[in-house]
């Protein structure tokens, strides 16, 4: 019996605007530049909990507002321009 079938706990206080939605990173084997995912993005679908939400600071606040009001994040960095789903509650 599955409940839900994702489900993510983020501390606001310790998160970044990266953490929560996403980031790009250089990989090491390849060199080539790849999207990470952040909270919002592993918890689409599902259920993202944010402890502290108060307590962030307000430049990564304004950040998740994206994911929150059109369930979506946009990338535009390293050459790597993509719009991921955050279907999460």
């Amino acid at each position: 019996c599955s409940i839900l079938p994702r489900a993510v706990f983020s501390s606001g206080k310790a998160s970044t605007a990266a953490g929560l939605t996403a980031t790009v990173s250089k990989d090491e084997e390849t060199g080539e530049f790849c999207i990470e995912a952040g909270a919002l993005m592993l918890a689409d679908n599902g259920i993202c909990c944010i402890d502290e939400f108060d307590k962030m600071d307000d430049k990564d606040q304004v950040a998740i507002h994206e994911a929150m009001e059109q369930q979506t994040i946009s990338i535009a960095k390293a050459g790597i321009q993509a719009t991921l789903n955050a279907r999460a509650s």
